[in-house]
């Protein structure tokens, strides 16, 4: 049996058709032999695309990527209604397909900006510590809120009713099935998703990810090699520097001062050491104008 490595990084996988990401995660991981291990939100089993994942130290930080704007190319059929709103459902209420151009960009049009959709029954969601997914599969309808979402853009790269594939840039929570439906419903008809795949997510693109099969092929060292340092999921954060005096306290439970023109912010500051070295998320606390941990980063064997 292959011992298990403490493994810090975060890999960009491109996760494959047919697979949960649970799996897809998993598999990762032994390919690494990694101790532990996490991914940064779900894909279902039948996207594919860009899934982050995190080893050792980056999981601490998974969360602030679940807050990321994404990117996904999604194909829809018009004029027919799924139980699942994708193709892995049956066939329950069928339209007109014969949907012009004009009709379609008009709809993409009227869905694009700050708009507020219903989570669709299959998803992940929990209600009462259950996901909506397995109400679903017992025909049982839990009534869900609508959630403010932003569509930044919706780009049309090709249509020929009853085929349409859609290039989407979105912001967190957003359901492309869903999204598909409504459009659709616009129009006054259906749809369903035959395929979707992530391309981007909070900067990170598709031509920077690996397949399993490509990770497969590579050794050990050529698989490290290809792993980002921790502090990638969190570089949309502000940067401070520390000198070793306040990092040593911080490491020890207590709050160094900091006044280097910093302001009262909610969000958290990404903390490095004089040498670049990443330490951590750190809090500003105007008022006493000290440093309060949120996350540290902890590399010691």
């Amino acid at each position: 049996m292959t011992a298990k490595r403490k493994l810090n990084g975060v890999l960009l996988l491109d996760k494959p058709k047919n697979l949960s990401s649970n799996t897809a995660l998993q598999k990762a991981r032994r390919l690494y032999a990694a101790e532990k291990a996490g991914h940064t939100g779900v894909l279902d089993p039948l996207a594919t695309g860009l899934l982050p994942v995190c080893f050792g130290e980056a999981t601490k930080f998974a969360q602030y990527l679940l807050d990321a704007d994404k990117a996904y190319t999604a194909t829809l059929k018009l004029g027919e209604a799924t139980t699942t709103g994708d193709a892995e459902g049956e066939v329950v209420e069928t339209a007109r397909a014969d949907i012009t151009a004009e009709e379609f960009q008009t709809a993409c049009q009227a869905l694009t900006g700050n708009i507020r959709q219903v989570p669709p029954m299959f998803s992940a969601l929990k209600h009462e510590g259950k996901p909506l997914y397995e109400y679903a599969r017992k025909g049982i309808v839990i009534e869900r809120k609508p959630r403010n979402i932003t569509i930044y853009s919706i780009e049309i790269t090709e249509f020929d009713a009853p085929k349409a594939v859609i290039d989407v840039r979105c912001s967190k929570g957003t359901y492309i099935r869903t999204l598909s439906e409504d459009i659709a419903k616009y129009i006054g008809t259906f749809a369903h998703l035959t395929d979707l795949r992530r391309t981007e997510t909070a900067g990170f693109s598709i031509g920077q990810s690996y397949t399993l099969e490509k990770l497969a092929e590579m050794d050990e060292a050529g698989r490290d090699a290809v792993l980002l340092p921790c502090d990638v999921l969190v570089q949309h954060l502000p940067k401070l520097v520390l000198n070793p005096q306040q990092e040593q306290m911080l490491k020890h439970g207590r709050q160094p001062e900091y006044s280097d023109g910093l302001s009262q912010t909610d969000a958290p500051l990404r903390a490095y050491g004089e040498d670049g070295r990443f330490i951590g998320l750190v809090e500003y606390r105007a008022q006493s104008r000290t440093l309060k941990v949120l996350r540290l980063m902890n590399t010691a064997d």
